[in-house]
């Protein structure tokens, strides 16, 4: 009976192997799309992040732009201000001095001594330069004095001294120096 029945198992197995490959491919290739799809999701997301960022960054960058103009005019402005203070502080102290620059060459006249004539006068600061020519060193002596006893001036100091005939027989031609003081205003008096 075992030699009658024949029962020939090979096709079967073939169709369940091809159908067993067709799953096989198509859960293969449905893994291929899902990872495909889970790829494709991740790299659309870090582009829109990297896409934002940047984005981010270039406004960033033109803020940072427009507030570099904006210092670089407050800079200008404050020098700007600082020019006008400086011009300000100039003009009143101009303003301040007129009636002081008067008064000093009011006393310089005051002061002078006989036989004594300027020919130069040079403001450093507080510091007056004069020079001039003298008829004798006595009549230096007396401008000196003269300087010392003003209440304009301070601090009176010969720097040079030399014979000079051609004005006299004992004239001389001289340098000096004298510190500016303002006095102090008398309420009370003259």
């Amino acid at each position: 009976m075992a030699a009658d029945i024949k029962i020939n198992l090979l096709p079967w197995r073939e169709e369940l192997r091809e159908q067993k490959k067709k799953e096989f491919l198509n859960i293969l290739v449905g893994v291929v799309l899902f990872g495909g799809i889970i790829v494709g999701a991740f790299d659309r997301y870090y582009s829109a992040a990297i896409d934002a960022q940047n984005a981010r960054n270039n406004f960033l960058t033109q803020e940072i732009t427009v507030l570099e103009g904006r210092i670089q005019e407050i800079n200008m402005l404050q020098s700007q201000r600082n020019e006008l203070l400086a011009r300000m502080t100039v003009i009143q102290n101009l303003q301040g001095n007129r009636p002081i620059i008067v008064r000093l060459f009011d006393e310089l006249a005051k002061q002078l001594a006989p036989r004594v004539f300027f020919t130069g006068l040079q403001f450093r600061g507080n510091l007056l330069a004069i020079t001039g020519i003298a008829e004798s060193n006595t009549r230096i002596s007396n401008q000196l004095r003269n300087f010392s006893e003003s209440d304009w001036f301070d601090k009176p100091n010969v720097t040079a001294i030399q014979a000079d005939p051609r004005y006299g027989p004992q004239a001389s031609t001289f340098t000096l120096s004298v510190e500016q003081s303002v006095p102090r205003k008398d309420e009370g008096g003259s």
